[in-house]
């Protein structure tokens, strides 16, 4: 039994080696990758162009595979070219070498400035990278190394792919890649060496040739040339005289108060630092051999003046401090604050007074006494001046947040008319009407109208002036605790003005503006508020004067003759608020007895009824029951009302429901400004019917046909139209319903006492956090005004574009109904961008003197380079150290090396004059080739040495192949990339 049963357990401890392993999997999906990418077989194309790398689009696709539970990132990066058909007689070559070799000899794009590590080092232009996944760990052993790099050449043997495949070895900030790239019969090997220091024997030329050749070991004698291209980089980080042009603002004068409305009207702009902290010098020998230069441990020919190419990039600070960023920003942050006006500026004292003064047993004889302070003096306005007097009696100096000059200065900007005679009507008007004095021409500009897109307030209007003292208060005067001190002034003067009937200065005449932020409209109601009460007070003094010389009725009610004389006075084209007495008594109490008396008058035989309150005849129209003309009568104006009352009503309106009881009042409710007009209209033509009424108020109602009648003759007659006729119709019940009253007599649509009051306590009960989020659209609407005011003066491009996309995005927030003002945030770090970009093209205009205005023959050709050193991440310098812009930049490395040299103080104030004899060569030679003055350039920060060949190798009948080592030298790096192709054929 025991034999037997042996047999079976062997046969279940078999194991399959037919099974892939880890490895095999891995392998295979590299394979699987490249074969979804079309990776596979030869690829054919035309060498790049000069400079393709630089400008040319690269792309890259990823994916991600794993090496059992070890996950790698495998990319494709390629530059995008236009596909190039294959010709039959390439596809026939079995020896074509592949792209990536070729690109080793390819010289069009050597030193890219931007592009990847790679393509810098080995010039290819497409390659697939593979690496550790983003929490892996980075792989170090050499066992490790070998097996990635095994499964590399096994995928790249299996699917004939001829792109060069990396594979990304030890820690990531080494930079570190092993790779190999086959092709038919052919294979290069890519190898890397990474030091923290420059081997002595390596620091030079010589040196690197030796390595290179030693590498490549060809076994000719006479070995081929080598082509060497040598770039040389200098850095400039200590400017000298030139300064950061930037000035300052003057605090003096801002907090002596000798600040007028020029100063308060404009946002700061400009860097604190310089934007740009180091300029980066390139000299470049492209194309040498091995017998031009000599470079050793003694002596080098690499003389930076004479570099047959420079170019130029700069190094831009990060994040410099910028002054209009830096007041977005702080206003901005206010809009997270959650503190009322009285808990950041105390209660009201005026409060606390009262309640230590009152004695609760003395309330009712205080109520019930007569009283002997005159009625005036009980206004609101006066209450708000005595007001205004204890506040800052019992506010302290020091705890003050605006001192009064401060505060003063800024109330004199907003309100310039509170310097003059405010009850000059005329002059009221003229302000009134042109507050910035701004021309017709200029309100039509692009400028003026872009608080049409972001949904803020005219340039020109009391809101925008607003907010930017608002912006600047809370910079520079206190923060939040003066914002709130500014808005209670703001708030009190508006009381006052309504009291007193001034308009407000710096608002458009008119309803509120639904284009612009409801804090404007809420202010242009309010001026509405003071036009109605102002018209309003100035007929009942009119009407005070008609009354002594006519008689009036015993309640103060005046009859038709003595209203018709009091409508007299004024001309027939004025509206209804410029003239008529409308007072709440005469609106709101016409008694019953009285219309009693004028019904019989009005009905009796004989007695014609006179109209009142025409404005105008309406064309030739005539009553279609008489002869008499049509008249259009004067009317009530519709109430003026701003987007959250709108917003509330129509909420109130579709809370009524659909029902049929719902739709019948939510008409009459809507019917009231069409009731008005119908009684102004039966006042105005008496005898009138419903047809004439709609003749004139909806044209497109009246339906008129020509018919024939009974005598044959064709006539035009008229008729309601179809939803006129429709039976329950409102305008059929508002007709029946409306009496013959003028305008003058019906009960006010607009109740601007009502109205006033609720924008006052509207405006009193706003945060300082709300009202930085009223006032947030005005203050992006002049920064982007004062972008485009300096971009102007620069005249950048890329800036121009991006102040269209700045508005472009800005005007979608703000106009949106619920803005996300953490969006807009994005907004002001976009506005900084653009400050930052413009600092920096003055920042170099200034090194390279082009701030001082003066024109010379050189300023074009500085101008366009100044200019394109902001948009390209690398510029020649054309004619090199001897052109327009290298002597300028020759000048800076001279002063900053007579700056370092701190032995040699005289040679600070020496003038910078070009001294031909100065080769600046001696930079370059070891310090131990002597020479006592101070080089012209310092010592390169990085060298970088790229040598090409090609030799047949690993014997002499092998196939010459290209053969490529690119050498980097700096203080603390030494990185040698090669990359080493053999014949795999005959070896």
């Amino acid at each position: 039994m025991a034999a037997d049963s042996d047999p079976e357990s062997e046969v279940f401890e078999i194991t399959d080696f037919t099974t892939a392993s880890e490895w095999e999997r891995f392998v295979s999906r590299v394979e699987e990758v490249l074969n979804d990418w079309k990776l596979i077989g030869s690829n054919v194309g035309k060498p790049p162009e000069k400079g393709e790398y630089t400008s040319g689009t690269w792309e890259e696709n990823s994916r991600e595979i794993n090496f059992a539970d070890f996950k790698f990132s495998i990319t494709h990066h390629y530059l995008k070219q236009e596909s190039v058909e294959s010709e039959g007689k390439e596809d026939g070559e079995e020896d074509a070498f592949p792209l990536a070799m070729q690109d080793l000899l390819c010289m069009n794009n050597d030193f890219p400035p931007r592009a990847h590590c790679l393509v810098r080092w080995y010039g290819v232009r497409e390659f697939v990278v593979i690496s550790p996944g983003a929490n892996c760990e980075a792989v170090i052993s050499e066992s490790k190394c070998n097996l990635l790099l095994s499964s590399v050449s096994i995928a790249l043997a299996n699917t004939g792919c001829q792109v060069p495949l990396f594979v990304q070895i030890q820690q990531k900030w080494r930079k570190m890649y092993a790779g190999e790239c086959q092709g038919p019969g052919v294979r290069t090997d890519f190898e890397m060496v990474h030091l923290r220091k420059v081997p002595s024997q390596y620091n030079h030329l010589s040196g690197l040739m030796d390595i290179f050749k030693s590498k490549i070991g060809c076994p000719l004698t006479p070995l081929p040339p080598i082509n060497i291209a040598i770039r040389f980089t200098y850095i400039l980080q200590d400017w000298q005289q030139y300064s950061w042009p930037q000035q300052p603002p003057d605090f003096d004068a801002l907090l002596a108060g000798e600040v007028g409305g020029v100063e308060f009207g404009k946002l700061p702009f400009g860097a604190c630092e310089d934007p740009i902290s180091e300029l980066h010098l390139a000299t470049t020998w492209p194309h040498l051999t091995e017998g031009i230069v000599v470079d050793n441990d003694v002596y080098s020919d690499l003389d930076p003046l004479q570099a047959p190419h420079w170019s130029v990039r700069v190094r831009k600070a990060d994040n410099p401090q910028c002054l209009l960023g830096d007041f977005l920003m702080e206003f901005f942050k206010l809009c997270s604050r959650k503190e009322s006006t009285d808990e950041i500026l105390g209660k009201n004292s005026v409060e606390e007074e009262s309640k230590e003064n009152s004695d609760i047993s003395q309330a009712l004889s205080k109520l019930t006494e007569p009283t002997a302070v005159p009625i005036p003096k009980l206004s609101v306005s006066n209450m708000v001046h005595s007001a205004r007097k204890h506040i800052r009696r019992h506010r302290r100096h020091d705890q003050s947040p605006l001192n009064n000059d401060v505060l003063n200065s800024i109330l004199q900007y907003l309100f310039p008319d509170s310097l003059g005679d405010k009850s000059d009507s005329n002059e009221a008007k003229a302000t009134h009407s042109n507050p910035g004095g701004k021309n017709d021409q200029d309100k039509d500009t692009e400028d003026y109208n872009l608080f049409n897109l972001l949904k803020s307030a005219p340039s020109d209007s009391l809101t925008y002036r607003l907010a930017l003292c608002i912006c600047l208060v809370n910079f520079y005067h206190g923060g939040m605790r003066a914002v709130a001190h500014l808005w209670q002034e703001f708030v009190l003067e508006m009381r006052y003005r309504w009291e007193n009937n001034y308009l407000i200065y710096g608002l458009a005449a008119g309803p509120p503006d639904l284009r612009c932020c409801l804090l404007h409209q809420k202010l242009q109601m309010l001026n509405c508020c003071i036009e109605h009460k102002k018209a309003r007070d100035e007929s009942r003094k009119e009407s005070g004067r008609d009354r002594k010389d006519t008689t009036s009725c015993e309640n103060g009610l005046l009859g038709p003759e003595s209203g018709r004389q009091g409508g007299s006075g004024g001309s027939p084209g004025k509206s209804w608020d410029s003239w008529s007495d409308s007072e709440d008594e005469f609106y709101e109490c016409l008694s019953d007895t009285e219309e009693m008396k004028e019904v019989p008058a009005e009905g009796a035989k004989g007695a014609k009824i006179k109209p009142e309150g025409r404005l105008q005849p309406h064309g030739k129209l005539t009553l279609l029951n008489s002869d008499e003309p049509l008249y259009i009568p004067i009317t009530q104006e519709p109430a003026p009302m701003t987007e959250d009352l709108l917003e509330e009503q129509s909420e109130v309106l579709a809370k009524l429901g659909t029902s049929a009881e719902g739709a019948h009042l939510r008409a009459r409710m809507q019917s009231a400004c069409l009731l008005s007009d119908m009684e102004s209209f039966k006042a105005a033509n008496p005898g009138c019917s419903l047809e004439d009424f709609v003749r004139w108020y909806s044209p497109r109602d009246y339906v008129e046909e020509e018919v024939t009648d009974e005598t044959g003759q064709t006539v035009v007659r008229g008729n309601l139209s179809a939803r006129m006729n429709i039976p329950g119709n409102m305008w059929v019940e508002a007709w029946e319903t409306a009496k013959a009253t003028p305008a003058r007599r019906q009960r006010r649509l607009f109740d601007d006492t009502k109205e006033a009051e609720r924008v006052l306590h509207y405006l009193a009960v706003q945060k300082p956090a709300d009202l930085t989020r009223h006032l947030l659209p005005c203050i992006l609407h002049a920064a982007i005004l004062k972008v485009k005011e300096e971009e102007s003066v620069e005249d950048i491009p890329s800036v121009r574009k991006a102040i269209l996309q700045v508005t472009s995005h800005t005007s979608k927030h703000l106009r949106h109904p619920i803005p996300d003002f953490k969006k807009l945030e994005d907004t002001i770090n976009q506005l900084m961008v653009v400050e930052t970009i413009i600092a920096r093209a003055r920042s170099l205009k200034a090194k390279f003197g082009l701030g001082k205005g003066e024109k010379g023959e050189d300023t074009e050709g500085l101008e366009k380079f100044v200019g394109s050193l902001l948009e390209e991440p690398e510029v020649a310098v054309i004619g090199a150290g001897r052109g327009p812009a290298g002597s300028i930049i020759h000048k800076l490395f001279v002063s900053a090396q007579r700056l370092a040299d701190s032995s040699d103080e005289a040679a600070l104030l020496a003038p910078l004059e070009d001294d031909p004899n100065r080769l600046g060569g001696s930079e370059d030679r070891k310090p131990m080739g002597g020479g006592g003055g101070v080089p012209d350039f310092p010592p390169p920060a990085g060298r970088e040495i790229l040598l090409r060949t090609c030799v047949p190798r690993p014997a002499p009948y092998s196939k010459a192949l290209p053969q490529r080592l690119f050498c980097v030298l700096m203080r603390e790096e030494f990185r040698l990339a090669g990359a080493f192709s053999s014949d795999t054929s005959f070896f």
